[in-house]
């Protein structure tokens, strides 16, 4: 045994739709470890799609091995099952590993479906647009249709882009990127 820094590095094949009950279950038992003799932090890592990651250092190879072949850490693994399967393991001495992890960033949310844009643009430039018929086209009768056209994109336009979509955006948040607010919901109501 050394007494070298040790990062270990846990994959795991998360089963799909249980995502945000593997980060959960990633970061209460972090703090579980976060109580173990030499202990010096740790993080829950995703790295695309259903793999993900929790990495975490100990002063030593023998506290993280201690820590590893513990009751505790043995409970922490059973309330695993159905949520998430170990893959691989890495251990790496030092403290350059444990730096190159936290420079790992966990990749943008998946754009929303296809017909949830559609709704949220109709919902954006169809109100505009007929108000803009029924209350300024008619006194512009006898403008040119290129003109009339032109202003009716103009106005729409500027009031779709600076005001209505960037708070419709935040009104269908929720619905648009449902995983990733689940994520952060669970983040935040344990950190307070």
């Amino acid at each position: 045994m050394t007494s070298n820094p040790v990062t270990v590095t846990v994959a795991y094949r998360v089963t799909p739709g249980r995502a945000a009950d593997f980060h959960s279950w990633g970061w209460a038992m972090l703090g579980a470890t976060a109580r173990q003799p030499g202990f010096m932090g740790g993080g829950v890592l995703v790295d695309g799609g259903a793999e993900w990651h929790v990495v975490y250092r100990f002063a030593s190879e023998g506290m993280a091995l201690a820590w590893e072949k513990s009751p505790s850490r043995e409970q922490w693994d059973a309330r695993l099952a159905g949520i998430a399967q170990e893959a691989e393991r890495r251990r790496v001495p030092g403290a350059r590993a444990w730096f190159d992890a936290q420079t790992l960033t966990p990749p943008p949310p998946a754009p929303p479906s296809k017909w949830k844009l559609w709704f949220v643009n109709m919902s954006a430039v169809f109100p505009p647009v007929l108000l803009f018929n029924l209350t300024v086209l008619p006194y512009l009768g006898d403008l040119n249709a290129l003109f009339r056209t032109l202003l009716l994109c103009l106005c729409v336009t500027a009031l779709v882009t600076w005001i209505l979509m960037p708070r419709l955006q935040r009104f269908f948040r929720k619905w648009l990127y449902p995983s990733l607010q689940a994520l952060r919901g669970r983040h935040k109501r344990r950190a307070v």
